[in-house]
């Protein structure tokens, strides 16, 4: 094997900087770009000639043909540098709210009048009635204030900017009183307690992990006590020999002593979903009833909109949250605006919400319904007469995001079982899919659950086992 012939078969830069195929190229994506995937394109073949062996002579003519269609490649370089990272994938798992797939998918109607909104200019901070500067927050306030109860509101881009804010506007400086039983960690390793110390306020732990009694919070209370932190367990539960202060409970002592109290309900329910057999989660609009002073929730977990941090509460410290610093560096922007105020706007009709909202009607579907989408992707997989055994196989979903981490809901599965690779390539390979798909393997198969596929996602689900097991 010649080597040295192979390398002198590349084509140099410039000269491919010339051809038809790369001048096309160049006119879509400039020179700079497209000389740089030029580049690689010889590199690569030239990496693959440097590790050839005398033993793979055979290859010799492989390679050849490789330069003979190395525009081909270059073309290949460009639009993979040019592919977005982030894409759109098949959800597989089971878990609707999937925090590395962006928890709660918006409907299609959102998406679509975002698409409307986005592509324009808009009224985002524009008073167009008195035809001045208006407040971004104005486009969701009369909503929550109607759906909750709540005096004011506003909204900044997560729920730990949230908490964040809240302290840092009421309790910087002071002592914050909190249940040892709710320094929670969200994940990334964020912790309350650390919230806190960023906020410049000093938090006072009282009561045990599992019991803490109104007591607790009065022998607390001090000259610089700013106030009261109730932190919902959303991610974990403690069961057993347990007692923890509710808001309701713990209000005639915050009158008392003019203390607010501020409640992190996390995932920010606004209906009940006893209705769909989950045990009862505190609900928003409980917390206004109750008395709490300050509300804070997520907007992208079972509330089913985008990422955003809600804050509801008492106007005079709403008000006070706006005018801090802070709130310049943690607002949203338009998108967050547009799809926050789409999302909350379903909710002002509750009848048939379940259609509406992407992640109720997850939570809502009847077990029938899943399984028939189960035998439907079963009879594809068939149809298509993909290499390998489909079984329909019973299973359970969870939540996820941090929410609800005691409920697993019946649920179906399809299990598939390769003749000509194994699971893990299996499943590696349709990583890198057209449209990649994420499941679960199990018992030696690869599982779709298809509580979190939806009907028009079955024939593209086959497309990417096509994909994958060519």
């Amino acid at each position: 094997m010649d080597k040295n012939n192979l390398f002198r078969r590349i084509p140099k830069v410039d000269i491919l900087l010339e051809e038809g195929k790369v001048l096309d190229l160049i006119q879509d994506y400039g020179l700079s770009y497209v000389t740089d995937k030029v580049r690689e394109a010889v590199e690569e073949i030239r990496e693959e000639i440097k590790l050839l062996s005398p033993s793979e002579e055979n290859r010799e003519d492989e390679i050849l043909r490789r330069i003979d269609h190395i525009e081909d490649a270059i073309a290949e370089h460009v639009e993979q540098g040019i592919e977005l990272k982030l894409r759109p994938v098949l959800n597989g798992t089971g878990t609707i709210l999937h925090t590395n797939l962006g928890r709660a998918p918006l409907s299609h109607k959102i998406s679509t009048e975002l698409a409307t909104l986005l592509s324009s200019y808009s009224n985002l901070e524009y008073n167009l009635e008195e035809g001045k500067r208006g407040e971004r927050y104005s486009h969701m306030k009369e909503m929550l204030c109607k759906i909750t109860g709540a005096e004011d509101a506003m909204v900044v881009n997560n729920n730990a900017s949230s908490v964040l804010l809240i302290l840092s506007t009421l309790a910087k400086g002071g002592e914050v009183i909190v249940s040892r039983g709710e320094l929670i960690e969200i994940g990334g390793k964020f912790r309350i307690p650390d919230v806190c110390a960023q906020s410049d306020a000093e938090m006072v732990e009282i009561g045990t992990t599992n019991k803490t009694h109104l007591s607790d919070y009065e022998e607390a209370i001090t000259e610089n006590t700013k106030a009261f932190l109730k932190v919902h367990t959303s991610n974990y539960r403690i069961m057993g020999f347990t007692e923890s202060v509710e808001a309701k409970d713990l209000k005639a002592l915050s009158l008392e002593h003019n203390i607010p109290i501020i409640e992190d309900l996390g995932s920010g329910v606004l209906l009940p979903l006893e209705k769909y057999g989950i045990r009862h989660e505190p609900m928003v609009q409980e917390a206004i009833q109750a008395g709490v002073d300050v509300v804070c929730f997520s907007g992208d977990k079972l509330l089913g909109g985008p990422q955003a941090g809600i804050i509801l509460g008492k106007k005079k410290y709403i008000d006070a949250m706006k005018k801090n610093p802070l709130t310049r560096a943690l607002r949203i922007d338009k998108f967050t605006v547009a799809a926050l105020s789409m999302t909350l706007r379903e909710y002002l009709h509750m009848e048939g919400i379940e259609e509406r909202i992407p992640v109720l009607k997850m939570l809502s579907e009847p077990l029938s319904s899943i399984k028939e989408r189960a035998e439907s992707l079963c009879n594809l997989f068939r149809d298509n007469r993909l290499p390998g055994d489909c079984t329909v196989r019973a299973c359970t979903s969870q939540v996820g995001g941090g929410s609800l981490p005691d409920t697993y809901m019946d649920s179906f599965a399809v299990s598939f079982h390769p003749h000509k690779i194994s699971v893990p390539e299996l499943e590696k390979r349709l990583h890198f899919t057209k449209e990649p798909l994420i499941g679960r393997v199990m018992e030696d198969d690869f599982w779709i659950d298809l509580r979190t596929i939806r009907e028009e996602e079955l024939e593209r689900v086959v497309e990417s086992f096509q994909e994958a097991l060519e």
